[in-house]
């Protein structure tokens, strides 16, 4: 009589037809894995860059908000918006601190964003005045700004007249022709901003302060009709890393499309 087999089902309980994956099929997994992993990373750095920028969109949309409310408040006058000196000795600009790479409090102190002209008619709310995508820090923690206003626009104060005397100095609202052509608010590259004035000689292509390029090669910029929108550069070298040194000094605008892009809505000549 021939010996009974022992059926699969049973061999299957006893566990003597059970075995591990094989070293090749275990790289074949974790390559698979990897592949995928290399698919989707992209496209998720990529979701969350969108994030950002539709946040700083949002943000630069709120300071619009904070200046227009200020200028309601205040016939039609524009907040000011002074330099440096004049910044840190009277505290009476649309933002009261000054920018630099050191552990001085006003990088990281809130109340100088805040208690600036524009920080009430924010809501006191000092998250909208920097990127979420501006990770720069100075010696003593985050800075708590990102963003500067045209020089062209609001009262200069000390200034006047001293950079750009061919281009004309809007005010007030009645000031300006086109409003939807000039730009109120900017992200700046962090090696280069400081007061929250962001000047450059228009008459000559270097820049002096160098926009942002936080989102995709692109800046977020707002304009005096309240819209907002990115402008992505074309020159290669108006995009730099956004660290310490890598805008210093006076860059030279070679070539001229993105500076004369930006010039073209900082202002216009006076007749």
């Amino acid at each position: 009589m021939l010996p009974v087999l022992p059926s699969l089902r049973a061999r299957g309980r006893s566990g003597s037809c059970r075995r591990g994956f094989t070293l090749i099929e275990l790289l074949v997994v974790i390559a698979i894995i990897a592949i995928l992993a290399g698919m989707l990373l992209p496209a998720l750095s990529r979701a969350k860059g969108q994030a950002q920028g539709t946040a700083c969109l949002g943000n630069i949309r709120q300071l619009m908000l904070a200046w227009s409310m200020y200028a309601d408040d205040s016939l039609d006058r524009y907040a000011n918006n002074h330099g440096i000196d004049q910044t840190r000795a009277e505290r009476n600009t649309w933002v009261n601190n000054v920018l630099d790479w050191t552990a001085s409090e006003e990088n990281t102190n809130l109340v100088y964003v805040t208690h600036g002209l524009l920080g009430p008619y924010a809501g006191g709310a000092a998250g909208v005045f920097r990127c979420p995508s501006d990770k720069s820090r100075a010696l003593c923690g985050a800075r708590t700004r990102s963003y500067s206003m045209n020089s062209q626009v609001g009262d200069p104060g000390v200034l006047t007249n001293r950079f750009n005397p061919d281009y004309i100095q809007f005010y007030k609202a009645g000031d300006l022709a086109v409003p939807a052509q000039i730009f109120v608010f900017i992200d700046e590259h962090p090696d280069t901003i400081n007061d929250g004035f962001f000047m450059n000689r228009l008459h000559e292509p270097n820049w002096g302060n160098l926009p942002a390029s936080y989102h995709n090669r692109s800046a977020m910029l707002s304009f005096a009709d309240g819209h907002t929108e990115s402008h992505r550069w074309l020159v290669p070298d108006t995009v730099r890393p956004p660290e310490q040194g890598a805008a210093a000094g006076s860059l030279p605008a070679v070539p001229p499309t993105d500076f004369n892009w930006l010039r073209d809505h900082t202002s216009v000549l006076r007749n």
